[in-house]
């Protein structure tokens, strides 16, 4: 089901930005970031967000990203769940130079972020995200294509249960700023299968 771009809502409102029914452009303003503490106690929370809210239990919202105009490091555009600013998860390519750039995940939890990256040829401008839900346990994935989808990150929200926001986001965290082009969102039937492998252990209760 095409999203319908009406229902989506800014959390922080970029100076400019162009939608239209197929896509959504955001030109990032210079210092604009999400992150919190973790290695260098370093907080930034004024990207500009644009979210949609749900309390289905299930689904897999899909978008296309373009950033051809990415030319500075950490220059970055992708999909996010900006609960509050201290529990929020973002899938992103960041810039890093000529060569490379890394296509990565960003879970905060309580204030704390990670993250998790590969890197990828700097010529590659355009990825699609599959953002999935399972009550509140999350799937990130990415494809190249918009048909062939990799896993990039498995992870548990303290917060995300319940009515949720999810949506894109971008933003340049230091002096540079670019135009970032958002297209071919859907929502559909959750594409994260349930696990059918290994099933939980068996926790012995014992009387004290």
């Amino acid at each position: 089901m095409k999203v319908n771009i009406n229902q989506m809502e800014w959390t922080r409102e970029p100076e400019t930005y162009f939608i239209t029914e197929e896509t959504i452009e955001i030109v990032t303003k210079p210092h604009t970031d999400l992150w919190q503490r973790t290695y260098y106690h370093f907080q930034n929370d004024n990207a500009p967000v644009l979210q949609m809210w749900t309390e289905a239990n299930y689904f897999s919202f899909v978008v296309k990203t373009d950033f051809a105009q990415s030319a500075h490091r950490f220059d970055q555009c992708g999909i996010v769940m900006y609960l509050d600013s201290e529990n929020w998860l973002k899938a992103s390519v960041e810039y890093e130079n000529e060569e490379f750039q890394h296509l990565g995940s960003v879970v905060t939890n309580q204030g704390y972020s990670d993250w998790a990256t590969t890197a990828i040829p700097a010529s590659e401008k355009s990825m699609w995200y599959r953002f999935s839900r399972r009550e509140d346990d999350y799937c990130v994935e990415c494809s190249r294509d918009g048909v062939l989808f990799q896993q990039m990150r498995v992870c548990h929200m303290f917060r995300g249960a319940g009515k949720i926001r999810f949506g894109i986001y971008a933003c340049s965290p230091e002096d540079s700023s670019f135009k970032a082009v958002f297209s071919q969102m859907q929502l559909m039937e959750c594409q994260w299968k349930a696990h059918d492998g290994q099933k939980p252990d068996e926790v012995e209760v014992k009387n004290i």
